[in-house]
């Protein structure tokens, strides 16, 4: 089968790698029918990177498959599932994190497509401990975008917008998209996306932004006071280096989420900022206990997830995708490892 194997610093190959078998009996074989390329996907690709990864494996963390064999202890699919796979296998318990209920923040976890080898291939053997089924009504591409989506899920659920409410998005990147959808599914009454690109900008419209605002061209926090007098109820940060920024914005009493990774940003911000006017900053890291909600939301057809998809490659022009991505001329690209008939 085709796979692309991560190399070495800002390298990848398309190579033939042999189909995997299942090894051990808690495992099932899948046939990957839709991949979606991540931004640490390119992030790892980066020179120097600003993931790690293990070289030699193939990579690709968010997709759907098809089941096509089960060790002898799998109970919970069956051949011929479609399914989703949540690419965070954990220790099941064993570290003080998991046992504390934090599995996103397990000490031994194994990211598949990252430190093992992940959905840019024809074929996958994971745990079936990783996947959940997903309806065949649904699009592959859409199923693709289950992975991400629980991590937006995940920040939801701390922040837990109510209708009527405000909020700023920072980043119009695909996880930006999602929270706009999301909060806007909520009820948010006003939603404010900032970003640089006007490309991205004009789909966070489409994603049900109120009002869209770049640096480049307006002081964001005077057209956020202007917008709100007092500031906003809720700040997300995308990016993953605009705390402050975020803490500028926020009316008293107000939320900061922070999603965005960025290991190398160092924001100056003000304590005293955030004591005096009671504003709550929570991180959100990967999904929670969140993936099975974030397939029962697409499954439901509540968001608009097709728009957030402008290309759709085979597995043998993934770097155009990622060129794409670069550039900033893309938002989700769906690869197809094998012939795609739908």
């Amino acid at each position: 089968m085709q796979a692309v194997v991560f190399k070495q610093e800002g390298q990848f190959s398309v190579e033939d790698r042999p189909i995997p078998t299942i090894k051990n009996d808690d495992e099932v074989l899948l046939k990957v029918l839709a991949a979606s390329i991540c931004g640490t996907d390119v992030h790892i690709l980066a020179s120097p990177p600003g993931h790690p990864a293990t070289e030699g494996k193939i990579l690709g963390h968010e997709y759907v498959a098809e089941i096509v064999a089960i060790g002898s202890r799998v109970e919970n699919v069956k051949v011929g599932d479609r399914v989703c796979i949540d690419p965070n296998l954990t220790c099941g318990g064993f570290c003080s994190s998991c046992k504390n209920g934090m599995p996103n923040l397990c000490e031994h976890v194994i990211t598949y497509g990252i430190f093992e080898d992940g959905g840019f291939a024809a074929f996958n053997v994971v745990p079936a401990r990783m996947i959940y089924p997903i309806s065949h009504d649904v699009p592959v591409e859409l199923a693709a975008l289950v992975e991400p989506l629980s991590c937006v899920v995940n920040g939801c659920d701390k922040i837990n917008v109510q209708p009527g409410q405000s909020v700023v998005v920072l980043g119009a990147g695909p996880m930006g998209q999602l929270f706009i959808q999301m909060v806007k599914a909520a009820g948010a009454s006003k939603i404010i996306c900032v970003d640089l690109s006007d490309y991205r900008l004009d789909i966070a419209i489409k994603s049900g932004a109120t009002h869209t605002v770049s640096p480049n061209k307006n002081d964001i926090r005077e057209f956020i006071l202007k917008e709100t007098a007092l500031g906003v109820d809720v700040v997300i940060d995308c990016v993953g280096s605009l705390f402050d920024q975020a803490v500028s914005l926020v009316r008293p009493g107000g939320q900061v989420l922070l999603l965005g990774l960025n290991s190398h940003a160092l924001p100056a911000v003000k304590q005293y900022d955030i004591t005096k006017n009671e504003i709550s900053v929570k991180g959100t890291f990967i999904s929670k206990f969140s993936f099975a909600k974030a397939i029962h939301i697409v499954e439901s057809g509540l968001l608009n997830l097709e728009q957030l998809i402008t290309h759709r490659l085979p597995m043998d022009r993934i770097g155009d995708g990622i060129m794409a991505m670069r550039k900033g001329e893309a938002l989700k690209v769906i690869i197809y490892p094998l012939d795609h008939e739908e």
